[in-house]
């Protein structure tokens, strides 16, 4: 340090500015980033894209043109549809930041310039005024001088500022730094001006210190865990289908050659390539919706865990109460009005300052009136004094002084403080006790002397939707837990306001506590309300203890204290006017005030998961329909039901179509949404062999009751798989009868259009036989009474697999509206 401050008196010049840069970095916080070569490629690996890009290959290997041009399509259609909707949300995300770029006062070759915050080194010498946020970590000098040479230590010795730190401890009420006291980035100047030296920069203050909890965070989404579920399921029915068709193949002495193809083709039909896409597709058009619902999504797969969220753990300053310290109800010494203390505080306050507690007392005295009072002198608040005065002059000719402050160094002040102080501490007592923080007020005239007029409480009140919201949170099934690094008796205040209950645990019990082994300590954070004078780990701790009990975290935050935990919860959430540290480690970055936001997002998200759910039960069903039906007519017939070309039909028909179900029309639960694959296998596998079912059931009345030719037969499987594959759609998206939810008009043409388009293919005979309209309608009449008795068998297929109370209750509220 000593080496950094040698320059004092004249700043750095910018030759060793420059080389303290090259030496220390940027001042800013590195944030790991993965390029986007590598981010686009990502897309290409793992199960799905490895068995697609491995029939892409075989298709290559036996020169099967037309399917591998399809295959090749669809992937490279899956990776950019992902790639493109994160890379959006990403320079969503740094814009945001951009707009948060900070510009500081520093001193270089012996004159002042402004820089931006990220050219600061080590050693600069800077200049903090009302209303800045502090660059950099820095120790206090004094107050500016003009003269770079003063020595003026006296000036430097009573000079101190207030600084705002609640970005970093959660604090609502500004403390009192001064000379030789180190600020800290991130924070606020809130009353005074002075010159400090910079100690420490980027990764290295305390606000980076703070945010490398957050780059050690690496956490797999549930979104991920089910694709990966349900495509390994699909992957192995798939792989045991087509081994049955090979061997039996081989057996029976067909060409190799063909055998291959058509199972390398009915392969790429049942994995499922397609629902990346889809799904991709759907939670991109939500995240749309959500922008302009003022929620700027950064990761595409948060969507699906804010639909599942049973936990929000919420920040408080600045999220359940407005950041901003209020007046409340005074208590009054005998003989006092409560408009004589208000207007004393009031005269003893002054505007100008910005001081948060002068600008709460103007703002609670708004009905008293000053006009006709002049303030002589006013001596502002000072760490030493602990409090405010005034010499005022009434327009009637009176002089008088009124003090505030600390309510014991007002006490002193008068002359029977003995007489009065028990009763005045018990008030103090009870105010704390309700979370309010006190302030002495007194007045003194040449007749009485200084005369202790009351104590005025100062809080920092709710904001007037939180209750709301946190009521209309718990009737969606998501628990709202505080945690602020606020005392344990102001928590606890703002929670019962709140209705959020009392049960607020201090964080000092995580002292001394091995977060590893605490099976109380655990249970304890599982049952509390919420969490008072939290820090930064205690706060990462927390998610991770309520995420190891089952639970789907939320975490709303605004500070560099909340990054570590908004990265490492499920749905990391920034509110609005969030520090870049958390809206970097935020999955969503609030551009509106206040909680409101955040029920809309997971009543926007749990539609959202609806869509994909309902998708992926048709995706299983389809997938067992034509697998099973495929391999059982080879087996037992020795018939290829549909060629290969009919089976890329298919894949290219339906798949095409069904990404519109990401603007299919849906409700929203009551009860958080998650992956039940009990359920989804269950259902998806009734519907598939119902399917399997009817498509035999049309193959012996073409072939046993009509005796149609067997290439025709081809022709009419084809139109049955295409229409009631479709038709399925309208089954899976409700829990109740199909005619429950109305869909949207884009997924109803949709549908329509491809099977219209189906239909003529089939009736002309491309790349098939023909069959003409008259056999086409009665396909049509034959897969639409499928479909009617497909719907009934889900309803008991849902009973059966998904019988839960909750879930019935919303099934039949569904039916009502």
């Amino acid at each position: 340090m000593n080496a950094m401050n040698q320059n004092v008196t004249v700043g750095l010049t910018q030759a060793e500015a420059d080389r303290r840069l090259e030496q220390f970095g940027p001042n800013e916080l590195r944030e790991q980033t993965t390029s986007v070569l590598l981010k686009l490629l990502s897309y290409f690996w793992g199960p799905i894209p490895w068995m697609i890009e491995i029939a892409a290959v075989l298709s290559l290997a036996v020169q099967h043109w037309a399917d591998f041009a399809v295959i090749s399509v669809l992937l490279v259609v899956n990776a950019a549809v992902g790639f493109w909707e994160e890379f959006q949300a990403g320079n969503a995300i740094a814009a945001l930041k951009s707009q948060l770029a900070l510009q500081a006062r520093v001193r270089r070759d012996g004159g002042w310039t402004t820089v931006t915050a990220r050219e600061l080194v080590p050693g600069d010498w800077i200049r903090l005024r009302l209303g800045d946020i502090v660059p950099a970590d820095a120790d206090l000098l004094g107050s500016p001088s003009t003269d770079v040479n003063s020595t003026d230590s006296d000036s430097a010795e009573d000079s101190s500022v207030n600084v705002d730190q609640s970005a970093l401890t959660g604090e609502s009420l500004p403390v009192t730094r001064k000379p030789g006291e180190t600020v800290y980035s991130g924070s606020i100047i809130k009353q005074g001006e002075i010159d400090a030296i910079v100690t420490a920069t980027g990764a290295e203050t305390f606000f980076g210190k703070t945010a490398q909890l957050v780059q050690s965070t690496h956490t797999t989404s549930h979104f991920q865990k089910a694709v990966l579920r349900i495509g390994n399921f699909l992957i192995a029915v798939a792989v045991v289908m087509v081994a049955f068709i090979l061997m039996v193949a081989l057996f029976r002495g067909d060409p190799i050659t063909e055998t291959l193809q058509f199972a390398l083709v009915l392969t790429v039909a049942a994995i499922p390539v397609a629902m990346p896409t889809v799904l991709s597709v759907t939670m991109a058009v939500g995240a749309k919706t959500l922008a302009r619902g003022q929620a700027i999504v950064s990761r595409l797969a948060s969507i699906e865990e804010l639909a599942g969220m049973d936990v929000l753990c919420s920040d408080k300053t600045g999220t359940l109460t407005q950041n901003k310290l209020t007046l409340g109800e005074p208590f009054l010494m005998d003989g006092i009005s409560k408009d004589e203390i208000l207007l004393a505080a009031c005269l003893a306050s002054r505007a100008e300052n910005k001081d948060p507690i002068d600008t709460a007392v103007i703002a609670g005295c708004s009905d008293v009136s000053t006009n006709s009072y002049h303030i002589n002198h006013f001596q502002p608040f000072d760490p030493v004094r602990k409090r405010t005065e005034a010499t005022v002059q009434a327009s009637d000719g009176g002089a008088f002084k009124t003090s505030k402050g600390a309510p014991q160094v007002i006490l002193d002040l008068v002359a029977n403080v003995d007489a009065i102080r028990e009763q005045v501490q018990a008030e103090i007592n009870g105010f704390a006790a309700r979370g309010f923080r006190a302030l002495g007020v007194a007045q003194y005239d040449d007749v009485n002397g200084w005369r202790f007029l009351g104590v005025l409480p100062l809080s920092d009140p709710p904001r007037e939707d939180s209750k709301s919201t946190i009521a209309a949170a718990r009737q969606m099934g998501c628990a709202v837990k505080m945690v602020t690094g606020d005392q344990l008796a102001i928590g606890r205040e703002i929670a019962t306001q709140l209705d959020m209950g009392a049960n607020l645990i201090d964080a000092e019990i995580f002292q001394g506590t091995s977060y590893s082994q605490s099976a109380k300590v655990d249970d304890m954070i599982e049952h509390a309300d919420g969490f008072a004078q939290v820090f930064p780990e205690h706060k990462f701790h927390i998610v991770d203890v309520l995420q190891k009990h089952g639970h789907i975290v939320g975490m709303t935050g605004d500070g560099v204290n909340d990054a570590p935990a908004l990265k490492k919860a499920d749905c990391g959430i920034a509110v609005s006017g969030a520090t870049d540290a958390a809206r970097a480690a935020a999955d969503i970055v609030l551009m509106a005030p206040g909680l409101s936001v955040v029920i809309d997002a997971i009543e926007e998200a749990r539609k959202i998961f609806q869509r994909m759910n309902s998708y992926a039960i048709y995706r299983i069903a389809e997938t067992i329909r034509v697998l099973l039906f495929m391999t059982l007519s080879i087996l037992v017939f020795n018939f290829y039901p549909v060629t290969a070309v009919m089976i890329v039909l298919l894949a290219l028909l339906n798949d095409g179509a069904i990404l519109s179900i990401a603007y299919d029309r849906v409700r929203c639960s009551d009860q958080p949404e998650h992956w039940d694959m009990r359920t989804v296998l269950g259902v998806s596998s009734a519907l598939g062999l119902a399917g399997v079912a009817a498509s035999f059931g049309l193959f012996y009345l073409a072939e046993r009751v009509y005796q149609v030719d067997r290439e025709t037969i081809q022709s009419l499987i084809y139109l049955k798989l295409s229409i009631a594959g479709h038709l399925t759609v309208f089954a899976t998206r409700t829990r109740g009868p199909f005619w429950s939810i109305r869909p949207a008009k884009i997924l109803f043409i949709a549908v329509v259009g491809t099977q219209i388009l189906a239909t003529v293919i089939a009736v002309y005979g491309i790349l098939m036989a023909p069959i003409g309209w008259k056999v086409a309608g009665l396909i049509w009449c034959y897969a639409l009474a499928c479909f009617l008795v497909n719907d009934r068998i889900k309803l008991f297929a849902y009973r059966v697999f998904d019988p839960s109370p909750s879930r019935a209750n919303w099934l039949a509220a569904t039916k009502t509206r």
